[in-house]
């Protein structure tokens, strides 16, 4: 059997780069969208992320179950945005400013403590092959989809119809608009924002426990290579919309597979400048969206970044 794609290994070694890639940058964002439509943004998720992946790594070696490893990292993921918002809700805080420390509270935690599972090997979390109807190794191996990538299309979705048509949405998006308003519907802002950012948290742990457990699947420190700081501007990139982060993270991940995808295809030269894609991406948003006319078109009106 001919397994020689040609030109053809690029696209799908980048789609399926982009399954993979894309799944923190999802998760990451998400828990942003969550926390930023309360008013309050966390540049901390870099760090959270990172602790995230340390945490459901250890937890998943000592218990020999990845999944206890998801929720030892959600929980950790927490426990630093409970922390942010407290600290985000004293008087006079500026959030950007906590975010950053929290942001190196967290890699700090995480490199200190993750120093004795650097060598051992955790379980894996399980996965799909979409590509059972291929005999192409190339075409199962870009449609092995791990389950947190469709946990994370699901999270999207309902997070989506959440801010549309729930009480919780609503209520997130008046504290996220207006704290005066919020205060004369008789809401505490300052708890509704805290819960927020703790939830976010969350979703960026989890999108940790992925780096950690699936791809690339072990722990060390420079696993996160700026990812939660690279979703920050994607939730800006998808105007703070859950379902266009899906897409958004799909494009951010596609970036990120263009280096792997030429080396898997036979390029010898030059292939290792696409690694910096990812990078490149999310300056190019960056500079888009810092038009005056448009740059916080749908952005809640409490966000730091907004006044």
């Amino acid at each position: 059997m001919d397994t020689d794609l040609g030109l053809w290994a690029i696209p799908i070694a980048i789609i399926g780069g982009a399954i993979r890639v894309s799944t923190p940058f999802l998760f990451v964002s998400l828990g942003e969208v969550l926390t930023e439509r309360s008013g309050r943004i966390n540049l901390g998720l870099e760090g959270t992320l990172v602790f995230g992946a340390m945490s459901g790594y250890a937890v998943a070696y000592l218990t020999g179950s990845p999944w206890a490893g998801v929720l030892a990292a959600a929980l950790a993921g927490s426990v630093l945005g409970l922390v942010h918002g407290l600290i985000c809700s004293l008087p006079r805080v500026n959030d950007i400013a906590i975010g950053i420390a929290m942001m190196l509270l967290g890699m700090g935690l995480a490199f200190f403590f993750g120093k004795p599972y650097i060598q051992p090997v955790a379980p894996d979390l399980p996965s799909i092959n979409f590509g059972w109807w291929s005999d192409l190794p190339q075409v199962q191996a870009a449609l092995r989809v791990n389950v947190l990538f469709l946990i994370g299309i699901a999270a999207a979705i309902f997070m989506w119809w959440m801010f549309r048509a729930t009480r919780i949405g609503l209520l997130i998006r008046v504290v996220g608009d207006s704290t005066d308003a919020a205060r004369a519907m008789g809401l505490r802002p300052a708890l509704i924002r805290t819960l927020a950012t703790a939830a976010g948290g969350a979703f960026a742990g989890i999108g940790g426990a992925y780096l950690s457990l699936f791809y690339p699947g072990s722990w060390n420190e420079g696993i996160s290579s700026g990812q939660g700081l690279m979703a920050v501007a994607l939730v800006i990139f998808a105007r703070w919309n859950p379902i266009a982060c899906f897409w958004a993270a799909l494009l951010f991940g596609g970036a990120g597979a263009l280096g792997p995808a030429l080396q898997s295809a036979g390029f010898s030269e030059g292939y290792y400048l696409f690694y910096a894609a990812p990078y490149v991406l999310t300056l190019g948003v960056l500079i888009a969206t810092s038009s005056p006319t448009r740059a916080m078109h749908g952005a809640p009106g409490e966000l730091s970044i907004t006044k």
